[in-house]
Formats: C-alpha cells, sequence, structure tokens
C-alpha cells in the first residue's frame, strides 16, 4: 500500500507518517525500486495504533512504547495498563487546572458589567489593580 492509502486508512496525514516513521515510533516500510514506501499489514497496524493514541493524548514517547508493546509476544497487560493509569493521572491533572481556570472565568465575568465603561475588574485583577 502506498503512503496516500495508508494515510485515508489511518486519517493522519502523509506528513504525519513520515514524522512518526522518522523518529522511530514505527517502523519504516519497504522500498520498492523506485524507492516509494510500500507499506505492509505490520507498518499499518503500529499507525492504526499510533492514531488512536494519539487521540487520546499520548505523546509521542507513550505511544512508541505502546507500539514496542504491541509488537511484543510476551508482553505483560500490567505494562500496557500501567501506561493507561499513568495517562489517566496526567488527565485528571490537567482537568484540575481547568476548573480552577474555569472557576477564575466565571468570576472575572461575574465582576464585569461588561457595559461601555472603562471600568474593568477583570484588566484590574489583571494588571494587580484589584
Amino acid at each position: 500500500m502506498n503512503i496516500s492509502q495508508v494515510a485515508k486508512l489511518t486519517r493522519l496525514t502523509a506528513k504525519s507518517i513520515r514524522f512518526y516513521e522518522s523518529k522511530g515510533v514505527v517502523a519504516e516500510p519497504l522500498r520498492s525500486e523506485n524507492g516509494y514506501r510500500n507499506y505492509g499489514d505490520k507498518q499499518i497496524e503500529q499507525l492504526k495504533i499510533v492514531a488512536r493514541a494519539r487521540a487520546v493524548g499520548f505523546n509521542l514517547e507513550q505511544c512508541k512504547f505502546l507500539v514496542e508493546l504491541a509488537n511484543d509476544p510476551c508482553r505483560s497487560s500490567s505494562n500496557v495498563k500501567k501506561t493507561a493509569e499513568q495517562k489517566l493521572l496526567e488527565v485528571d491533572k490537567k482537568l484540575a487546572e481547568l476548573t480552577l481556570i474555569r472557576q477564575q472565568l466565571l468570576s472575572w465575568i461575574s465582576e464585569c458589567p461588561g457595559d461601555e465603561g472603562s471600568n474593568c475588574p477583570i484588566i484590574d485583577d489583571l494588571t494587580g489593580q484589584h
């Protein structure tokens, strides 16, 4: 399969696929005599793993680790679960941070009159005048 076909199948861009190859996240495909990439089932499976893992927030290093685990028939599911648990902790931390940001924004919005006047508690708070 050529790169454009794989891109459609995996919902990744050709540029992303080449990037993941260059970073060693997925195995490089064989090349035809004319130099074109020829993707096999192995690369397609790896790219699907990366696409799905990226969609739920795994970074490049974590994706590489998940691909390695997927390729290891002797893997322990505890390693896979630990990786997912670590990602969940990261997500929970981000959610807590976003909750604080949301609370601040709600507070600012409720305090600001939002009229044509120049008095703005949001600006006052941002500049430390509040």
